[in-house]
């Protein structure tokens, strides 16, 4: 008896480690993806993974593709019972609608002089400012000097953006209303989530590695999850624009590295590695992805806003040389395929854009020269606010994609 005791434990914690989730994930629901069942051929099904999702080719470790349908495993070892299998279409002409809530460029109906009338869009200032910049470690100082912080600059940025969107006819909104988070969880409620994390990377728990697990979960797991959240369920956008701004390594917070370096690029989600994708909620949220179709639409877009950004800025692109980190996603050297939270978790088109270089001297500048109208004079350039610069650009760009030319 004690013999099949232990054997039936021993199994017990086998699937428990073969079903392996991301921090804070919830177990995906497989069945909801019979949604999309005959929404896809099998050659494109294959083509998207190949091509965007899984280009190192893992995908055939747990996904098998005939003509008729797809058969997925859950998680890795997953019984045969559990298999998903999905009808494939038999032609493009047979293709079902994909099931979505947001509307594709050929279907909005622009208004003269609202070039974006009807088009839903969710701005996500990326990051937090004030006083939550420290714990996640997006902010630095020389001297007495202005701090300079990402999640306070991209919520400036947003709230300029979402001004001259709802000027050409958009409905806007922003994932926060100010520098704090919109989780109402914290730090020391995700304890035991982080225990286990550090367990699971087999690190030795002490307080002060709990404590930094814990703050990390919380600005980079929690709230993630919680803006998706509202961006899914809630806001049910056309389209979701997040925005950052790069930055090289700088060290001391208070002593930081100025460097003369600065680049665009945009995120687009994409290139899953065989190592994420062991995790099972990242194999189902990468064929939500797949099967949302949204992939080529987020290039298009994104392509517009590099153009117009370029053209604004003068920005040069910024290139990733570690194809397991990010691949390009075209010819256009400014847009990057690549696997991150919240490009994955948002079910809408997402433009993902990294702007910039904070701790470039000129950026440091124009960060102390604060938010103003009209121009300035940064060394020897006569340029706008940086944050009305970004949301123009983004602004520019978006309308040009839908077809207008501001």
């Amino acid at each position: 008896m004690e013999k099949i005791i232990f054997i039936v434990f021993i199994l017990f914690v086998a699937t428990i480690s073969a079903e392996q989730l991301t921090p804070l994930a919830q177990k995906p629901n497989w069945c909801s993806l019979q949604r999309y069942a005959n929404t896809i051929t099998a050659a494109k099904f294959e083509q998207d993974l190949q091509e965007v999702y899984v280009p190192d080719g893992s995908w055939k470790n747990w996904i098998t593709i005939t003509p008729e349908e797809a058969v997925i495993q859950p998680y890795p070892d997953a019984p045969p019972e559990q298999a998903l299998h999905l009808s494939l279409a038999s032609s493009e002409a047979d293709c079902k609608t994909v099931p979505r809530y947001w509307k594709r460029k050929s279907e909005c109906e622009p208004l003269p002089g609202k070039p974006l009338a009807g088009i839903k869009i969710v701005l996500d200032p990326g990051h937090l400012g004030g006083e939550w910049a420290k714990m996640e470690e997006r902010w630095f100082r020389i001297g007495t000097s202005k701090s300079v912080e990402e999640g306070t600059m991209t919520f400036i940025t947003a709230r300029h953006l979402a001004k001259r969107l709802r000027a050409l006819g958009a409905d806007v909104k922003i994932t926060r209303c100010g520098l704090g988070p919109t989780t109402s969880l914290r730090p020391a409620q995700l304890r035991a989530a982080a225990i286990q994390e550090l367990k699971k990377e087999k690190v030795v728990c002490t307080p002060h590695r709990v404590k930094k697990m814990e703050e990390a979960l919380f600005y980079r797991v929690a709230e993630i999850h919680h803006r998706a959240d509202w961006i899914n369920k809630v806001a049910k956008p056309d389209l979701v624009i997040c925005l950052h701004y790069d930055a090289e390594e700088w060290g001391n917070p208070k002593q930081p590295k100025l460097f003369n370096e600065q680049r665009l690029h945009f995120l687009i989600s994409g290139d899953f590695s065989e190592g994420e994708l062991i995790n099972e909620d990242v194999r189902y949220t990468m064929l939500i992805k797949l099967l949302g179709r949204t992939h080529h639409q987020v290039v298009e877009m994104s392509d517009d806003l590099a153009k117009a950004f370029a053209a604004d800025t003068g920005l040069p692109p910024f290139t990733y040389h570690n194809p397991a980190k990010a691949r390009l996603a075209s010819d256009n050297p400014y847009l990057w395929n690549r696997n991150l939270l919240a490009t994955r978790l948002i079910k809408a088109p997402v433009v993902y854009c990294e702007a910039y270089v904070m701790n470039d001297r000129e950026v440091f500048e124009r960060v102390q020269l604060g938010d103003y109208k009209g121009r300035c004079q940064v060394g020897n350039k006569c340029l706008p606010s940086i944050y009305r610069e970004y949301a123009d650009a983004v602004a520019k760009g978006i309308t040009e994609y839908y077809g207008n030319k501001l």
